[in-house]
């Protein structure tokens, strides 16, 4: 598939994932979340890729949110399946992804911006970049997941003051609260992500999917995350990936695992 707003690039089975709608901030409308949806869909089954980078063209912005114009007379049914459907095809694939997805933020994250880094597993930030879901300045509240993804991230409090006012924070806050992992200067922001997945990336593919998947449990209500993780700590022990990893730590070498 030609995509008319992303970029993408395979290298050392990376995927880079570049929004590319500079002139409009990167904000999401349909086709690209339709695009998004496709990308992530054929990567998450290709074997070549192990892990990706999801980042925005240009300095300004990540995702500057999504764009306004396109539900500005949607009614309420139509909001409804605005963001059931954005939140199946698109948040939620990332979030459930059993290959490690990384949000490059290179500047603006805003509203669903800042949705789509809240889904990504981890999460790099320019020392410019700046975050916040201002959603209720246009009578609307997050609808891609933010008031939960963003309070299982730094809790009730922090959720609560960041959705209510509508303000951006800056790199430095979010990294005091726990919603980026890392802030790097701003041209270090894809090396920084990249050198995170080199390192997941000389790991077991079958053990990483694994923890994301134990680890995804802790937050789904009604399911045991402690129950999860003993079985699938079990299921690790009759892959070759096991085998591999315990004879090259006996042997004192390096591990080399399949990657498919």
């Amino acid at each position: 598939m030609n995509y008319q707003h992303l970029l993408t690039v395979i290298a050392s089975n990376i995927l880079r994932v570049t929004i590319n709608r500079e002139q409009k901030l990167n904000a999401l409308n349909k086709e690209t979340l339709m695009e998004l949806h496709d990308v992530l869909t054929k990567a998450l089954s290709d074997t070549e890729v192990r892990g990706i980078i999801l980042t925005g063209t240009g300095e300004k912005a990540f995702v500057a949110g999504a764009d306004i114009r396109e539900f500005s007379d949607f009614n309420s049914a139509e909001g409804r399946d605005l963001a059931s459907d954005g939140q199946r095809k698109v948040f939620d694939l990332i979030h459930h992804a059993e290959k490690p997805i990384i949000a490059a933020i290179n500047g603006f994250a805003l509203g669903g911006g800042l949705e789509l880094a809240l889904a990504c597993h981890i999460r790099v930030a320019s020392h410019m970049a700046r975050m916040g879901l201002p959603e209720v300045s246009l009578g609307l509240i997050p609808g891609y997941g933010g008031t939960q993804r963003l309070t299982q991230l730094v809790g009730r409090g922090n959720a609560l003051e960041i959705i209510l006012t509508g303000n951006m924070i800056n790199a430095e806050k979010a990294l005091q609260i726990g919603l980026v992992n890392h802030v790097v200067p701003a041209d270090e922001v894809i090396t920084k992500a990249e050198d995170i997945l080199v390192d997941i990336l000389l790991r077991s593919p079958n053990a990483v999917a694994a923890a994301i998947r134990a680890v995804n449990a802790s937050l789904i209500d009604g399911q045991d995350g402690f129950s999860t993780e003993i079985e699938e700590f079990g299921n690790c022990f009759g892959t070759a990936d096991f085998k591999e990893g315990v004879s090259a730590f006996l042997e004192k070498r390096t591990p080399v695992f399949n990657k498919k």
